[in-house]
């Protein structure tokens, strides 16, 4: 049964079709481990590959259990389709393939993760897709950079680390009006921000993070706002305008919207071309594991994000720490789109500079007891990390800095302990770095 409910609680535990196993009356969501499925005749076959009636074909491309995933996710964020994926990078790498080929280019904001960073500015580079990256301050910049062969705008809502909120409207508006859409990573801010709100045409998640929770599986998503014309610009999203000769000479544009009702082209291209051929599929198992995260996922925010708040307040003034990053705190303009865009929130992620630099960083992170020293985000676990050692670290220094990442920078991630705990492992840490000699200031 389809909710009507805009309430993430009973959406998280109501989205999509699924009600009950038709086979067995289970609640729970089965975990379909299969690979294929039988055809019911020859007719049938053809018409699942000819995209004329919908139905399950093989696991690679599709899987039930897959797709209560997809619609859930699709609901919470006010989507219209999406297709899950084997992680969050691979949802990054399809969003972009499924609009650029070698020869042409995307605007992608600065403030991003590192492995996206490094996707982009060296893999889709190999493979002839150019990355621009523009400073999100000035939402002009994307424009600036804009030329014909230009397919698309990248941002992640709340950009890990610098943790400022991206100006998604303004943007998106700047590209509608060329034809190029907006593709936000709202990874950081499930619930807490709806890109589609906002004018933004797809957004993706590594559910991997909040969504999951638990640190036991990968996965990633596209969703498909259906709020985005492929067909006005033509010459400027030529992969739904033009026959694509992958399948039987479509024109995904024009064809989706008789098909299904709804302009879900660009999720539709990214299942049936991109996946079955690239083949990074979900495996049933984690979608599972994903369903058990999302179900929670309203509740657990709340509490994330409280401690978050509680503890950024006991760094904010605390004498070992120079600089705290963190969007409550954020003047101007970046102060002005955390309260545009989130909802009262500021998520769970805070970033620190200490004043004993580097040293007094890694004394900081080798004291804590109760926070896991991990290269993951959005876990129950409160977690700490360097990431210009870590998850920066394939980047420049110059590069570094442009994401946000300074040599002594750490980032917490506030998980769900009672809040004392997690400021009593802090006090560890912060008077560690207290006894490092000499002050090497990291402060930008």
């Amino acid at each position: 049964m389809t909710t009507k409910s805009r309430h993430p609680e009973t959406v998280a535990l109501h989205g999509g079709n699924f009600r009950t196993d038709i086979a067995t009356n289970a609640v729970a969501v089965p975990i379909y481990q299969t690979t294929s499925y039988e055809f019911n005749s020859c007719e049938h076959a053809s018409n699942l590959f000819a995209l004329k009636e919908l139905g399950n074909i093989y696991t690679r491309i599709m899987n039930p259990t897959n797709a209560v995933l997809e619609e859930r996710v699709a609901a919470l964020e006010g989507g219209m389709a999406a297709v899950a994926l084997s992680s969050g990078q691979a949802a990054s790498a399809f969003s972009i393939q499924n609009v650029a080929k070698a020869g042409d280019n995307i605007v992608c904001s600065t403030d991003i993760y590192g492995g996206t960073w490094n996707l982009f500015n060296n893999t889709l580079r190999a493979l002839g897709i150019d990355v621009r990256f523009a400073d999100p301050n000035n939402p002009d910049n994307f424009k600036k950079l804009t030329d014909n062969k230009t397919r698309a705008y990248y941002a992640e809502t709340l950009a890990n680390p610098k943790l400022n909120v991206f100006p998604i409207e303004e943007v998106a508006n700047i590209g509608r009006k060329e034809g190029i859409p907006l593709i936000v990573d709202n990874t950081a801010a499930p619930i807490i921000c709806k890109p589609f709100d906002y004018g933004a045409a797809v957004v993706i998640h590594s559910l991997t993070k909040w969504i999951g929770g638990h640190g036991t599986s990968v996965g990633g998503m596209i969703v498909d706002g259906g709020n985005f014309d492929w067909v006005a610009f033509p010459e400027r999203q030529p992969f739904f305008n033009q026959p694509d000769n992958s399948y039987h000479g479509v024109l995904w544009g024009e064809a989706i919207p008789k098909i299904f009702g709804v302009q879900i082209a660009f999720a539709i291209r990214a299942r049936v071309v991109l996946l079955r051929d690239l083949g990074s599929a979900i495996a049933p198992q984690n979608s599972f594991n994903l369903i058990q995260g999302l179900e929670t996922l309203p509740l657990r925010l709340k509490q994330h994000n409280s401690n978050a708040e509680h503890v950024a307040g006991f760094l904010k003034d605390h004498e070992e720490v120079s600089r705290i990053i963190y969007p409550k705190f954020f003047d101007g303009r970046s102060k002005q789109n955390a309260k545009k865009y989130l909802d009262g929130e500021y998520g769970s992620m805070i970033g620190i500079e200490l004043k004993k630099g580097v040293e007094g960083g890694k004394a900081f992170i080798d004291a804590l007891k109760l926070h896991y020293h991990v290269a993951n985000i959005g876990d129950a676990r409160s977690l700490a990390i360097h990431p210009a050692s870590t998850t920066h670290s394939q980047l420049t220094a110059e590069e570094q800095l442009k994401a946000g990442v300074t040599p002594g920078y750490i980032r917490l991630c506030v998980g769900l302990e009672h809040v004392e705990d997690i400021i009593e492992d802090l006090k560890i840490g912060l008077e560690a770095s207290s006894k490092v000699a000499g002050s090497s200031s990291s402060k930008n």
